[in-house]
Formats: structure tokens, sequence, C-alpha cells
């Protein structure tokens, strides 16, 4: 295991990563911190860190939904990304009481 430091909405996270993934995970916290830098500080920790969960999960889910299935149909994700946003709505609120 190797650890990385991410840089996102201004606080520093050190998370844990296989051996020659660094950069890979590197690239996923400057995505991460791009969604929160474009929420804007209006919101707690917490709050930013779902809407950034859920707008890449989103779009996550556009790219899957207009990508070219390789051998028949795409499997239908939006009940399991709103099972997530519930969870992650929860999950804040807990954070915020």
């Amino acid at each position: 295991m190797s650890n990385v430091n991410l840089a996102i909405g201004g606080r520093s996270y050190t998370v844990a990563c296989a051996v020659g993934e660094e950069e890979h995970v590197q690239g996923l916290g400057r995505m991460i911190d791009e969604k929160v830098q474009a929420i804007g500080t209006g919101h707690n920790e917490i709050r930013q860190l779902l809407f950034a969960a859920l707008i890449l999960a989103d779009d996550l889910h556009e790219a899957r939904k207009h990508a070219a299935p390789a051998a028949g149909t795409a499997p239908d994700h939006s009940a399991a990304l709103e099972a997530l946003a519930d969870r992650l709505e929860r999950c804040a609120a807990a954070f915020e009481a």
C-alpha cells in the first residue's frame, strides 16, 4: 500500500492506495477538488463533498448513457445513483446535527 495526499476544498486528506496507483488517485482528487471549488464556500465541508460526489456520479451516469454499448444494452444505474444520493444526504444530515 501507498499513501497519497489530496488537497480538496482547501484541506489535506491522506488516503491509501495500491502501489502504482498514486497518480491515478491524485487525478481523481483533482477532479473532486474542481467540483468542490465550483460549488463554492456557501456550504459546510460535508455538503460540499456530497454535492461534488453527486455531480461526479451524474457526470458518470450521463457518460454511460451516451456511450455506445459494446454488446447489448447498457444497464440502468439510476436507481442505484438515487439510493446513493439518499444515503449521502442522510450522512450529511447526521454530520450537521
